[in-house]
């Protein structure tokens, strides 16, 4: 019997290529524009805060409530559809929910109270809690075997990048009314939901949508480590965010009563944008590294708010806003990247809602607790805990890492801290 010579396969064909190739670089660019987008607008209210509290008469516990309504509201959805995409795809679950998402800024865009604010607020953290955890699994799906990396990178880089711009942009827009802060997100919204018809789907769908809708955490057993180690930095710096975003404003006009209205917006736009910056840079910084330098970033920070209250002012205010960015952007895209890197696909959306889950619940929690203590105590005590208590966090942070490294030299990787 003659030899039979294996065939070589057919080339695949350059154009084919080029249009597959086009077709992941376009996905991938829609759902790092859908992060930024959903977090752009859940930081623009935060510049219009002090005029709701002027027209309306309302409280520093109030204005914490708005702000930890969306919060919690985007908690919920976490934890149930959290790994709905990886069931239905990714496709549908966004394109509901950034319909929602354009409903919301409607809404607020039309707002006549607190009550509007708060139901506005709620429908905004439904819809990117549904959107967020799709989203990001998304573009772990494109992942460019020849870019390793590229996705954890933009899950950590286009929130961050996507909430400086919310709050620069509502900073800009709001003296002319909050109408168009919100129309802007709103009609974005709505294109990308158009456009997301047409990518190409990147999970697989399977039955048990209905079960996964069930409450509940699932942290896929190769992150639950990374997560426990790195989970006390999330908390320290997701709770100065929350304290910035939701009470920088009035922090900024208690140090300086005189300061134009934009100074009060521009504070959390600060932090944003160093965390931006501070993302970029370590990109390629070892991810443990990274969140231990956030970590004692933490701490300078902490001072600096307090001495913007004993005398330094508003130099004191933005450098302590500025240092709280860069622990921000060095714990976030180092401990998101300990906890999503080589995950396999179904447990993608998953795992990355707990971990959003947990950087939520740091940053509404905390924010509430730190209104109503300004209710009954004045901002400045209210201040001088909350940099306690995140110093504290932070210290407990390093502690954890500094036992894992230990751990980890000792060749018992499998020892959790």
């Amino acid at each position: 019997m003659p030899a039979v010579t294996p065939r070589a396969p057919a080339p695949f064909p350059y154009r084919a290529l080029r249009r597959y190739t086009g077709n992941r670089t376009a996905s991938f660019a829609l759902n790092a524009s859908i992060l930024a987008t959903l977090l752009a607008a859940s930081s623009a209210p935060t510049p219009l805060y002090p005029h709701y509290q002027d027209a309306w008469g309302l409280s520093a516990l109030t204005i914490t409530v708005v702000f930890s309504a969306y919060a919690l509201a985007l908690l919920l959805a976490l934890l149930t559809t959290g790994s709905l995409s990886d069931h239905l795809g990714r496709r549908p679950v966004l394109a509901g929910a950034l319909a929602l998402g354009a409903v919301s800024m409607v809404l607020l865009a039309t707002a006549g109270g607190a009550g509007d604010l708060i139901t506005a607020r709620i429908l905004q953290g439904a819809a990117t809690g549904a959107a967020t955890s799709a989203a990001g699994a998304a573009l772990l799906d494109l992942e460019d075997p020849r870019r390793p990396g590229r996705s954890a990178l933009t899950n950590s880089i286009a929130p961050v990048a996507g909430m400086a711009a919310g709050v620069l942009v509502s900073t800009l827009l709001a003296p002319a009314g909050t109408v168009g802060v919100y129309l802007l997100p709103a009609a974005l919204f709505a294109a990308q939901a158009v456009a997301v018809t047409f990518t190409t789907e990147t999970a697989r769908p399977h039955t048990g949508a209905l079960r996964s809708l069930r409450p509940r955490l699932a942290v896929a057993p190769p992150a639950r480590r990374a997560l426990l180690v790195a989970g006390t930095a999330v908390v320290a710096i997701w709770a100065l965010g929350g304290f910035y975003s939701s009470l920088g404003p009035s922090l900024v006009h208690l140090v300086a009563p005189t300061a134009p209205a934009s100074a009060g917006g521009m504070v959390f736009f600060t932090l944003t944008a160093a965390a931006t910056l501070t993302v970029w840079t370590l990109r390629r910084t070892a991810p443990r590294t990274a969140v231990t330098g956030g970590s004692l970033a933490v701490l300078p920070a902490g001072a600096l708010a307090l001495g913007a209250l004993h005398g330094a002012g508003l130099p004191a205010v933005y450098g302590g806003a500025a240092l709280a960015g860069i622990a921000f952007g060095a714990v976030s895209q180092g401990a998101l990247r300990m906890t999503l890197t080589g995950l396999p696909e179904h447990d993608r959306a998953a795992t990355l809602a707990a971990y959003y889950v947990l950087s939520y619940l740091s940053m509404s929690l905390p924010a509430i607790a730190a209104g109503a203590a300004t209710q009954h105590y004045g901002l400045a005590t209210a201040t001088h805990a909350y940099a306690v208590a995140t110093a504290l966090l932070a210290v407990a942070a390093l502690g954890a890492l500094a036992a894992a490294r230990h751990r980890g030299t000792r060749g018992a990787p499998h020892d959790l801290p």
